[in-house]
């Protein structure tokens, strides 16, 4: 060994040293991944969110009440109407008093009737109808809407449509059935039924 030679350049490492990586790490990981592109209108996959805009996350009856100006209005509407289907189907089951069956459905029809033309249609779809005497004895019906500057909720008006001429359709339909399957105790209750809401349908239309 040379004097003039440095003691650090004639000692000889033990094992090679694996230079560190340097710069941005996750730059490779980064560009690998595919940029996610969202269409409307197209089919999800595997890699896109189900939701691809709010109205789908607001879908369904859960949307429909988070959407409703007055969701209390709305369940009471479709609770009765639904409730007197119901118990017309399916009491039969659970109780042979046909009395019984009849007085449920028809007390839940005039609830119906009370509530969808005094309460649904003033608050869901700005309408509202009554009958009104005059100082002769004649009766006028009368009819009034909401200011046009005060427009319903859509959703609200939407719903109170949907239910206001979709119920008497399925009451029309178990009107035929019980005349197809001649249950001629049925047909009164059905009869009824119709008479409630094709009125309410009738004069919602021409309020």
């Amino acid at each position: 060994m040379s004097v003039s030679t440095p003691l650090l350049q004639t000692i000889e490492p033990d094992e090679l040293i694996e230079e560190a990586p340097s710069g941005n790490i996750n730059a490779q990981a980064a560009s690998k991944s595919p940029a996610v592109v969202l269409t409307p209108g197209a089919r999800p996959t595997a890699s896109q969110p189900l939701a691809t805009n709010e109205n789908d996350a607001e879908s369904g009856i859960a949307g429909i009440f988070r959407q409703s100006a007055h969701p209390l209005a709305l369940f009471c509407l479709y609770f009765f109407r639904i409730a007197a289907i119901a118990v017309y189907l399916f009491c039969g089951f659970f109780t042979s008093n046909f009395v019984l069956s009849t007085v449920l459905v028809v007390v839940l029809l005039a609830m119906d009737f009370w509530n969808c033309r005094n309460v649904a249609g003033r608050i869901l779809a700005g309408l509202r109808y009554w009958n009104q005497v005059d100082e002769d004895g004649e009766s006028h019906w009368v009819f009034e809407s909401r200011d046009p500057s005060r427009p319903a909720n859509p959703i609200d008006s939407k719903m109170f449509w949907i239910a206001l001429y979709a119920f008497p359709l399925l009451w029309l339909a178990l009107f035929i059935v019980s005349i197809l399957k001649f249950n001629v105790s049925f047909i009164p209750i059905v009869l009824v039924a119709l008479g409630f809401n094709v009125s309410n349908a009738v004069a919602f239309t021409f309020a």
